[in-house]
């Protein structure tokens, strides 16, 4: 099985980073391939509503990196958002591949296949619970089956690594594949 992580921090090697890095290093144990994409290595631009990709194609118009990404989610079996919270909910580029995954409630192409999140909070757990219910909904429309979360306490770069405890809960959130 083919898994796609995509990642919304801006923070290479950050908490989202090392939490996404043991999902797939367990998965990688059961046989499973995995790939990441930093979201801010791509030029995002915002959905504009032009519903374009409810016609022809099914495929957004736009002009920018989005082809690239599309790709990648296409040839998939499972994804993997990670985001770090900010403000309680995804980081601004999460939120802007978010909205771009509008083709895929008109062609389908997501349809049955699971999705799982990544989120570190400073606050913890109870901070996730409006990004965790935005994209139950995000994922209900668009076909994916909400497969599991990972939450986790972690703020300052890297410090996710120095906790046993939250690690554990990113190499266990796979273990269904």
């Amino acid at each position: 099985m083919k898994i796609l992580a995509l990642i919304g921090s801006p923070r290479v090697g950050g908490n989202t980073d090392l939490l996404v890095d043991a999902a797939l290093a367990e998965a990688a144990k059961q046989g499973h391939t995995g790939e990441k994409l930093h979201l801010y290595d791509y030029e995002i631009k915002p959905c504009v509503d032009c519903r374009a990709c409810k016609k022809g194609e099914l495929v957004c118009v736009q002009k920018d990196d989005m082809p690239k990404i599309y790709k990648a989610i296409d040839a998939a079996d499972a994804l993997i958002l990670g985001t770090p919270i900010y403000w309680y909910g995804p980081t601004a580029k999460m939120k802007l591949l978010i909205d771009r995954l509008r083709p895929y409630v008109a062609n389908r192409r997501l349809e049955g296949k699971k999705a799982y999140l990544i989120a570190p909070s400073e606050e913890g757990p109870s901070a996730c619970g409006p990004l965790v219910d935005s994209l139950k909904m995000s994922y209900k429309y668009l076909g994916l089956v909400y497969a599991g979360e990972a939450l986790v306490t972690a703020n300052e770069k890297g410090e996710v690594a120095k906790k046993p405890g939250e690690m554990e809960k990113a190499r266990r959130l796979l273990n269904d594949l």
